[in-house]
Formats: structure tokens, sequence, C-alpha cells
């Protein structure tokens, strides 16, 4: 659905979804068009459930999304919802087609000794479906350490856990809180705290963080927590808050990065 992009709440929420425009503007039924936005209750997403979702990538009309928060580096039940796009103006609700469940390849122990277990970005590409972490201090919440560990998922098993592929990493992205992949297919965005991350697609392979890449440093105290990035097209890219905030950024804005620079 042109113009039409998908958010959903952090954890502790309903399992549900809404439609906003680029402008932040709510998009609703047909039946609630005369209704105040903060009284429309969402998109419900019948036999799912809402641990802790934390983010959705989306390809050929079918939405992924991710339950895949890991704050205590503990969980043995993530996942993602496989969703077909509902039509935001002549449907409310709808239901999961399926839920994968998944489990990262190289955690052996839960809680893991290293807490480099988390995910807050998910995104598509070429028909597979990607997971980029977030690493923290072992036994600490709130205690970051840098890098981003990239992984692919290569099986779609419903009745048993799908073990992801380890394929990349990078020693510099620092707390990933959301990813895409340009309309074209050339260029992944990956949004921090702190950081735009922009990766060109590699010319053999996925190992989209080794490509060539260009980063821009986010102002804190004007971008918040932010925790979402869409490309609105090949040229632009959008980020989300928790403050219900949208930011445009271009990419031509986006400064090539000095691969002399040490992480």
């Amino acid at each position: 659905f042109p113009g039409v992009f998908w958010v959903h709440n952090d954890s502790g929420d309903t399992p549900r979804i809404f439609a906003i425009k680029a402008s932040g503007e709510q998009v609703m039924p047909r039946f609630m068009q005369n209704t105040a936005p903060d009284n429309w209750p969402g998109y419900t997403i019948d036999n799912a459930w809402q641990y802790d979702w934390e983010d959705i990538a989306m390809a050929e009309g079918v939405l992924y999304l991710a339950d895949v928060g890991n704050n205590e580096n503990s969980r043995r039940d993530m996942g993602v919802y496989v969703v077909s796009e509902p039509d935001p103006v002549y449907t409310f609700k709808t239901r999961a087609q399926k839920f994968l469940p998944i489990r990262f390849p190289d955690q052996i122990e839960f809680p893991a000794k290293r807490w480099h277990f988390d995910c807050e970005a998910v995104f598509t590409s070429n028909g597979k479906l990607y997971f980029l972490t977030k690493h923290r201090q072992p036994g600490k919440a709130l205690g970051w350490e840098p890098g981003t560990k990239l992984y692919r998922l290569d099986t779609e098993f419903t009745d048993e856990v799908n073990v992801l592929n380890l394929i990349d990493q990078h020693p510099g992205v620092f707390l990933a809180t959301g990813a895409d992949v340009s309309p074209d297919g050339q260029n992944l965005a990956v949004v921090t705290y702190a950081q735009l991350w922009i990766f060109t697609r590699p010319q053999e392979g996925d190992q989209w963080l080794q490509s060539p890449s260009r980063m821009l440093l986010l102002n804190r105290a004007q971008v918040k927590q932010n925790e979402a990035v869409a490309w609105e097209d090949n040229d632009t890219l959008l980020l989300t808050n928790e403050n219900r905030e949208i930011f445009r950024i271009s990419l031509a804005a986006i400064p090539a990065l000095d691969h002399d620079e040490e992480f």
C-alpha cells in the first residue's frame, strides 16, 4: 500500500500494529474515519502474543513481526510472526499465518555468559530474513557493549526451532535498534541510539557489514530513544523514536566513513 508504514509498540502491549503515513498521520479503516486517533486501538493480530516485539520487516506483501527482544539473554521462545499485510482502509484485524521459532546458533546457555543475543533490528533481502544483535555486559540489562552480529534465517519450520545462520559481524555498530534495505536493494540502513549507518550491497554473498559504508552521528538530545528506520525512497530515510516523532534524512547528507578509522 503506497505511502503506508507499519509501526508497533514495545513490550507489554497487546498484539497489534498501526499504519501511518510519513507525516505521522494515522491511517485507519473507513468506519473509523471520524474517530480521534488516540481512540483507534490499531489492527489486532489474532493468534499472536506480544512478549517483546522489536521490529517489523516486509517483503512481497508479507509482514514479519519480530518477537525477538531478549534483554536478559534468557529467552527460549523467540520467533517471528508471518502476517499477510492487511488493507489498512478496509480491514481492522487479521491473523498470523504462522510463527517461526528461532534460536541463535552460538547461544548454548540461558542466560548466556556473554549477553550478545538481544535483537531489535530485522530486515529482508532477496527473500531472506536477517537479524542484527544488540550487546550488553554480562548480567547488566543497562550495561552496553559495542558490536553487532548479523544472522540469516534459512528455514521456516513451524514445529521446531529454526537455528539462525551467523554470517557477519561489525565491531563499530553500537546498539542497533532498527534496519531496512532500500527499495532498489542496494543499501542497508542500520540505526542505533547515536548513529545511522549505511552499508552498500556486497558484490557477492550477503556479508553486508563488510561493504563500504557511511555513518551519521545523531544528536541524542534531538532523536531521543530512536527505535526504527525505513526508506521512504532510494534517497530518503525516516527515523522514528518512542515519542512518536519522525525524522527525515537524505542519503546524500550521510558522510562516507573513513575506513582507516579503528573501532
